[in-house]
C-alpha cells in the first residue's frame, strides 16, 4: 500500500505499508505443520558445540524453531515496527525500491545510507535506527538514516531482467539519496552492502562523504610477504570458507532459479537454507541464539517468505558474484571494523591497497557476520566511532 509522502521529500517517494493478509500467515502456519523433514544428520555424539552443525542445521533444532514459527511468532508485530521507523518506494530506472527513512529531530544530522546483504535485509538495522537517528547520549553524532531493501529482497521489486548488479545498485542509491534531499552521505555496509558500499565511495565520491565497512576486498595478486600471524591466519581463514564452505555462494551465482523453487515453496526449506548461515557466521559456539533473537531471524526469514523472494535475492550472485572492479579504488575517507568471526577478514595492508584513505581501523575480539543483530549497542558504538572519523577528515 503506498501514499505520497508528506514529509517534504519528492512526489515520487511514496510512504508504503505491507500488510500480509491472515489468508497468507494461516497459509504459513499450515504448511509449517505439513512439513515433510529428513531424518536426524548423522554426525554422532556431537557435544554441544560448533560440530553439531557439519552437515548443516541440526534436525532437532530446526524442529524447534520451526515450532515456535508456527505457534508464537508474531509477524505483526514487525510490521509495525517497520511503520513506527518509516517505509517509502519509489521508482529507480524502472524499478521500484523500498526503503526505511528514519529522519533524526537533530538539525546538524548527516544523513547515513545503511545497506543489507544476503541472506539479511532490512531487518538487520531496525534494532539500530531508532538510536543512530536520535542517540540517548546528545554528544553522540546523529544521522538521517536511509536503509533500502536490495532488489529483488524484501519489498523491492524483483528485476525482470539481467543487469542489477553492485554497480547499477550504487547508482540506484546515489538517486534514492538525492531525491531524499540528501545530495552528501556517508554509507555503510556488509556482506553485499559492504560490496556496494565500496562502489559507491569508488565510483561517487561527488556524493559520497566517506565509508564504513565491515566487507573490504583487497585487489587481485597481494603476497603475504609482510603480514602479520594474525594477517595470515585471516587469510587462510578466508581462503578456507571459499574453498570449503561457500557452495551456498556458488548454488546461488550459477542456478539460483533452481534452488528457488524450494525457496519460495517450502518455507522449512527456507528457513534450513538461511539458519545455516546465521548459525555459521555468528560469534557463538553451539547456537546462533546465543546471540541472536529468535523473533528478529524470523522476522527476516518470513519477510523472505511473504514476499516470495527465495529466488531473486539469491540472482544478486548471478549477477555480481566476483565481480568487484580490481580496478577500483577508494579515495574518500573510510573506516573499515573486521570482525573475528567474519566469514571474509581483510589484513589492512592489503585493504590498503583499494581503499586509500583508512582514517580509522578496528579489529574487535568479539562479533561476527551480523553485529547489529548479535551485539547491537557496540556496533552502534563502533559505526559511530568510524563515522566520527570520517567525518573529522572530511573537515579536516
Amino acid at each position: 500500500m503506498s501514499r505520497p509522502a508528506t514529509d517534504g521529500v519528492r512526489a515520487d517517494v511514496h510512504a508504503f505499508q505491507a500488510r500480509a493478509t491472515d489468508a497468507e500467515l494461516d497459509d504459513l502456519r499450515a504448511r509449517l505443520a505439513a512439513a515433510r523433514l529428513p531424518e536426524a544428520e548423522t554426525v554422532h555424539g556431537a557435544a554441544p558445540g560448533p560440530r553439531r552443525w557439519d552437515q548443516g542445521v541440526p534436525l532437532a533444532d530446526l524442529v524447534e524453531v520451526v515450532d515456535y514459527w508456527r505457534t508464537e511468532y508474531d509477524w505483526r508485530a514487525f510490521e509495525e515496527r517497520l511503520d513506527r521507523i518509516g517505509q517509502f518506494r519509489t521508482t529507480v530506472d524502472g524499478l521500484g525500491i523500498h526503503f526505511l527513512h528514519r529522519r533524526s529531530p537533530h538539525t546538524d544530522a548527516t544523513p547515513l545510507l545503511m545497506t543489507h546483504g544476503w541472506p539479511g535485509s532490512v531487518a538487520e538495522f531496525v534494532d539500530v535506527v531508532d538510536e543512530l537517528a536520535d542517540p540517548g547520549d546528545a554528544t553522540a553524532p546523529a544521522f538521517h538514516v536511509v536503509v533500502p531493501s536490495l532488489p529483488g529482497f524484501g519489498y523491492s521489486d524483483k528485476p525482470a531482467t539481467t543487469g542489477w548488479g553492485t554497480e547499477k545498485i550504487a547508482a540506484a542509491w546515489v538517486e534514492l539519496m538525492r531525491r531524499l534531499g540528501h545530495d552528501r552521505f556517508l554509507a555503510h555496509g556488509g556482506d553485499w552492502g559492504g560490496n556496494i558500499t565500496t562502489v559507491l565511495g569508488g565510483r561517487f565520491p561527488a556524493h559520497v562523504l566517506g565509508v564504513h565497512t565491515l566487507f573490504a576486498e583487497a585487489p587481485p595478486g597481494l603476497t603475504t610477504e609482510g603480514l602479520t600471524e594474525t594477517e595470515r591466519a585471516w587469510t587462510e581463514e578466508t581462503r578456507d570458507f571459499w574453498r570449503h564452505r561457500a557452495a551456498y555462494a556458488k548454488q546461488q551465482a550459477t542456478r539460483p532459479q533452481t534452488v528457488g523453487y524450494a525457496l519460495v515453496d517450502s518455507p522449512v526449506g527456507l528457513l534450513a537454507w538461511i539458519l545455516d548461515k546465521f548459525a555459521e557466521w555468528t560469534d557463538t559456539e553451539d547456537s546462533p541464539f546465543e546471540t541472536l533473537s529468535l523473533d528478529r531471524v524470523l522476522d527476516d526469514v518470513t519477510l523472505y517468505w511473504l514476499t516470495r523472494t527465495g529466488a531473486s535475492a539469491g540472482r544478486i550472485y548471478y549477477e555480481s558474484h566476483n565481480s568487484l572492479d580490481p580496478g577500483l579504488r577508494v579515495d574518500v575517507p573510510s573506516a573499515i571494523t573486521m570482525y573475528p568471526r567474519d566469514i571474509e577478514k581483510t589484513p589492512r595492508p592489503w585493504a590498503q591497497e583499494r581503499y586509500r584513505k583508512i582514517v580509522r581501523w578496528n579489529a574487535p575480539e568479539r562479533g561476527g557476520h551480523f553485529p547489529s543483530l548479535e551485539m547491537p549497542e557496540y556496533f552502534v558504538a563502533d559505526l559511530r566511532a568510524g563515522l566520527a572519523a570520517v567525518l573529522a577528515a572530511c573537515d579536516g
